[in-house]
């Protein structure tokens, strides 16, 4: 690919990525451009070679593991001594001491109240707009729209059915949420406020709320909206009787707005497909727009366009008659990418591409100081959330915090304003954490777990051992239950509690969301005051159990029962010993582990479509990315190596799931079929991610996915 470089301090940078730092990023930031180029290039010399060891580690453990297990092949698992002989590597670390973090400066939206997170791909700004406005949205559209009390109403035309369940359901939470002092909602007809209080007028008279004290004001003069809290959240009952449910109400209610998604997570890691500097400026300049607040989009629908910009604030009269004034946005962190991959856009003294991690963390810092240094319409503390993946033990989250300490001083910020969200997701970090949380205890905004790139590690780690089971038992395992008790157990004994988020991980099935109303709870359930969603919709929804749970109480609670899991637990290698599946169950699940990684990899590498809904073999449509693709491609490469299929097998059946992928697109007009060829860069990439999984670093699939998606991009 031709491309236009330029010098600048001693580093050798991308001329487009260089122009949208100087005329774009740095203006108005505070920071100039000599300071910036120079403290990049320190940031190379000083944390370069670090970073190169860091992972020639990671490789090293690894292959001593494997070393490990082929001498003891045939014998019987040993739990003392794997894991004694972890202990010996260092791959578990010597025990760290009880401590508390010295954390402050956190966002209330980050300490203090529990409620849903978006995660979001930085590429894409009209998601990112959607996602940072979705702080408030309409329960009866989620209600009505989706599947979550029954099949959705009609988008067409009034579903005066699917609404008058929507209606009944919605007051019903009302009643469960916000009782009142006698009688039901259902039967309101009219809501006033009386000397700073909430009256409800019932057909038996009139009454106010069982809990005065969740009323806190009202919006218009007329009461046009009528303001309640809980665990919180805030609740806004809107009134208009020339709405079409309105007018049907007694009371002249029309909505319900619910405060969904307090956070959200603009991700430049899994989510998107960043190869260039090109591309670099596309996420950069998204995060630029929310930072300042002046991130637009122009959406077309229903054959007519409109621009889509960041919401206002929301304001009130409260219960002393006083304005009230409550944030109309998320607050956003930003995930940069982990230690592995490195980036072309810049390049070092001495022509390596400088380390992405160590871009992302100078770049996405320097944007944020837009905000610090405007209205914090962001961070009403000031504070700059990084979220920071795939991080193998202590060291590695050491380094990531040196990292931010040389920032800080280079460009005036004061220390400990930049806040990491660990992200629990490597079985070294798991087995670490206490350790890991330790390293940045000055720091600390955020951890949680990921079920997805952990099972993804937890098999590469033990790819030597033997087979593992098919994917859907992984959810039945021994480990896997004592990594969500345990990641929620070091977080409270080192204090997290009331300071920092304990998140747990995804829902991945976008439009099941009546399966996610009936499960989801469990999140809140098991002590996280966050857990993902993956859209407005789903954090309106998902609201509804940090309503009903009070995450805090059962935090205390948790902490009370004590440590819930053991190191043995957490080591406890899952295999699929004694297992007998027949041919049907092998070739269904091969079948759909490749599928899934035809249907991701087909527009990553194509169409630089970073996170999607893919749909499955038996087109549900779930939501695929770099994670979903790891563990899936791992387990093929599993299968592969402990001879449960052969190699002709999975060919055979990669070329039969892309004929499948390719009529599940057949309507995409931008699409490039994969058959009858396969010899597209699409399909070649997929054929890499099984076939060479065993020794991809740690399993991670960016290493093939960059490449051969930069090589689609040379070609075009």
């Amino acid at each position: 690919m031709d491309e236009m470089r330029v010098k600048r301090a001693s580093l050798d940078i991308d001329e487009q990525f260089a122009r949208f730092v100087e005329d774009e990023m740095l203006p108005g930031s505070g920071a100039d451009a000599e300071l910036f180029w120079a403290t990049l290039a320190k940031l190379t010399e000083r944390f370069g070679d670090r970073n190169r060891e860091l992972l020639r580690v990671r490789d090293e453990m690894q292959a001593r593991i494997d070393a490990w297990h082929d001498e003891r092949h045939e014998q019987p698992h040993d739990a003392d001594a794997y894991r004694a002989f972890l202990r010996s590597i260092g791959y578990i670390e010597p025990e760290c001491e009880d401590f508390t973090i010295e954390v402050s400066g956190t966002d209330r939206e980050i300490s203090s109240i529990a409620a849903p997170q978006l995660v979001v791909p930085a590429t894409n700004a009209r998601f990112a707009i959607n996602a940072t406005n979705a702080r408030w949205n309409s329960l009866y559209d989620a209600l009505y729209g989706t599947d979550a009390i029954g099949p959705p109403g009609s988008s067409a035309s009034y579903d005066v059915k699917k609404g008058a369940e929507v209606i009944a359901w919605s007051k019903a939470f009302l009643d469960d949420i916000f009782p009142l002092g006698t009688g039901s909602h259902a039967d309101a007809t009219a809501y006033r406020v009386v000397d700073g209080a909430l009256a409800v007028e019932l057909p038996s008279g009139s009454c106010g709320l069982a809990d005065p004290g969740q009323y806190c004001g009202y919006r218009g003069d007329a009461c046009d909206a009528i303001l309640l809290v809980n665990n919180g959240l805030h609740v806004e009952l809107v009134f208009d009787r020339q709405h079409r449910v309105g007018r049907e109400d007694p009371a002249g209610l029309s909505d319900i707005l619910l405060e969904s998604a307090l956070t959200t997570i603009i991700d430049c890691e899994d989510s998107v497909a960043v190869v260039d500097g090109a591309d670099k400026v596309g996420a950069y300049r998204n995060w630029l727009g929310l930072m300042r607040g002046d991130l637009e989009a122009v959406v077309s629908k229903a054959g007519r366009s409109f621009t889509r910009r960041i919401n206002d604030d929301r304001t009130y009269r409260g219960r002393d008659g006083k304005p009230l004034v409550l944030k109309g946005r998320s607050l956003l962190l930003i995930r940069n990418v982990g230690h592995l991959m490195t980036h072309p856009a810049v390049r070092d003294s001495h022509g390596h591409d400088v380390g992405e991690g160590i871009l992302d963390a100078l770049c996405t810092v320097t944007i944020a100081l837009h905000d610090r240094k405007g209205r914090r319409r962001n961070s009403a503390a000031g504070s700059i959330y990084i979220v920071k993946p795939k991080m193998h033990g202590s060291d590695e989250v050491r380094f990531a915090c040196e990292i931010f300490d040389v920032i800080e001083e280079a460009i005036g910020l004061p220390a400990h304003s930049v806040k990491i969200g660990i992200m629990d997701e490597e079985r070294r970090t798991t087995v670490n954490l206490k350790a890991c949380i330790h390293a940045a205890r000055h720091r600390v905004a955020f951890i949680n777990t990921g079920f997805l790139d952990r099972t993804g590690d937890e098999i590469h780690t033990s790819m030597a051992v033997g087979a593992v089971p098919r994917k859907e038992a992984f959810k039945d395992e021994r480990w896997l239950k004592a990594y969500e008790d345990w990641n929620v157990d070091i977080g409270l004994s080192c204090g997290l509690g009331g300071i920092a988020q304990i998140g747990k991980g995804m829902w991945a099935k976008p439009d099941l969301m009546g399966a996610m109303l009936a499960e989801k709870s469990g999140h809140p359930q098991a002590g996280a005051n966050t857990a993902w969603v993956p859209s407005p919709t789903a954090a309106t929804l998902h609201a509804i159990h940090y309503h009903r749970i009070d995450v805090f109480a059962r935090q205390a609670e948790i902490a009370r029962i004590g440590p819930r899991a053991t190191l043995d637990d957490l080591l406890h290698i899952p295999l699929a010993s004694g297992k007998n599946w027949s041919v049907e169950d092998i070739e269904q699940e091969v079948e759909n582990n490749l599928q899934g990684i035809l249907g991701y990899v087909v527009r990553w590498i194509d169409q630089g479509v970073g996170c999607s809904k893919v749909p499955d073999i038996n087109n549900v449509a779930l939501m695929e990315d770099r994670a979903t693709c790891r563990i899936s491609s791992q387990h093929v490469a599993n299968w592969l190596k402990h001879g449960i299929v052969d190699r002709d097998f999975v060919e055979m059946t990669l070329r039969r799931m892309a004929e499948v992928v390719d009529r599940q697109n057949a309507a995409d007009a931008q699409y490039r079929p994969m058959a009858p060829g396969y010899d597209g860069m699409a399909f070649l990439a997929a054929r890499d991610l099984v076939f060479k999984g065993c020794e991809q670093p740690s399993g991670y699939t960016e290493p093939i996915l960059h490449a051969r998606r930069l090589a689609v991009k040379a070609r075009n």
